[in-house]
């Protein structure tokens, strides 16, 4: 079985062909992807409307691509999955739009994919995959959750952010200290010519009990503290940055080890954008060792947004019999989707 995945939920466009069998992990045949960021930073941020824009100039050419990567054509599709939120509404209908017309032009069923499962699963796409059950770190774009997963659509909520999320604090804070769109890398980037103790940031709800975050404080505080350093604030922006970051890796590892000691699981999947900063996965690596518990993280590459984590979704959703695609093309997407959701919806007939 082969399953074409379309992913524009926001500001990549991705597609990428799985192939699938009766058993056994689905397996990544070819994925192509483009960014929007050059686009988007003349703005200082995702533009929705030049977006969907895009993804309509991107999306059939990066069809095309896959195809010739992997050496199949149209014809040996079986499913067209497509995202179908949470994102921006005009992203999301391209990639709809799109995949329920190559199904009904090719007689194919489809199947809309929730993108924070995209980013759940994508580790299973990696060398060292998970095994089922593990607490999921998901830190992507405006997401902050600790989730405990038995199985593929089996999600227990244990805690969200509040407010801003992780990745909107990297930006956010990048954004007040100057620092070009995406933020997030940048800043990363900045805070390793920097001292992550040269300021005194909080760590909003660290010690609060429970396994929630926020983190609309912590920006608050990086304007004051910027704000206070005036002229002498260009030179110190590697500190800024560098105890920015720390505040931040702070609350998530602290949560992360909350969560694996308050289940008794002695696994850990870390997924989404934020997944890859070098010091977060340095931290979080030291004290699951110092437990006993393995760490699991999507490759770099498939980190960001992709449609080979959509593709990969859907094939694990429909090998476990939770899901069946269907041959009706009208199609709706849900910008806002609470990922547990998915525990209570049954299968389309």
């Amino acid at each position: 079985m082969f399953v074409l995945g379309i992913e524009s939920s926001c500001d990549e466009t991705g597609v990428a062909l799985v192939e699938a069998g009766e058993s056994g992990l689905p397996r990544l045949a070819a994925h192509a992807l483009h960014s929007q960021i050059a686009m988007h930073q003349a703005y200082g941020g995702v533009v929705p409307e030049l977006a969907s824009r895009d993804h309509i100039r991107r999306v059939l050419p990066l069809a095309e691509s896959v195809f010739a990567q992997a050496g199949h054509g149209l014809s040996d599709v079986d499913v067209v999955a497509y995202t179908r939120g949470p994102g921006l509404a005009g992203a999301l209908l391209v990639g709809a739009g799109v995949a329920c017309a190559l199904g009904a032009a090719l007689g194919k069923p489809v199947l809309g994919v929730h993108h924070l499962e995209g980013h759940l699963l994508s580790p299973f796409l990696s060398a060292d995959p998970p095994e089922f059950p593990f607490v999921a770190l998901l830190v992507s774009g405006g997401h902050t959750q600790l989730m405990r997963v038995e199985g593929v659509g089996q999600y227990e909520l244990l805690g969200e952010t509040i407010d801003d999320a992780a990745g909107e604090a990297f930006d956010k804070s990048a954004k007040l200290l100057g620092l070009p769109y995406p933020g997030g890398p940048w800043l990363a980037k900045l805070a390793e010519a920097g001292d992550p103790a040269a300021f005194k940031l909080p760590r909003p709800l660290l010690h609060s009990g429970d396994l929630d975050f926020s983190f609309a404080g912590l920006k608050t505080a990086v304007l004051t503290q910027a704000r206070k350093l005036g002229d002498e604030l260009e030179s110190r922006k590697p500190d800024l940055a560098a105890s920015t970051q720390a505040a931040i890796v702070e609350v998530l590892l602290k949560k992360s080890i909350g969560a694996i000691e308050q289940t008794g699981l002695n696994r850990l999947v870390v997924a989404g954008g934020v997944g890859a900063n070098r010091s977060l996965r340095m931290q979080l690596d030291a004290a699951c060792a110092r437990r006993g518990v393995r760490v699991h993280y999507p490759e770099l590459h498939l980190c960001t947004d992709n449609g080979a984590m959509i593709a990969m979704a859907a094939a694990m959703r429909l090998q476990a019999g939770i899901q069946r695609p269907t041959e009706r093309y009208a199609f709706d997407v849900k910008p806002r989707w609470p990922l547990a959701s998915l525990n209570a919806e049954p299968a389309p007939a």
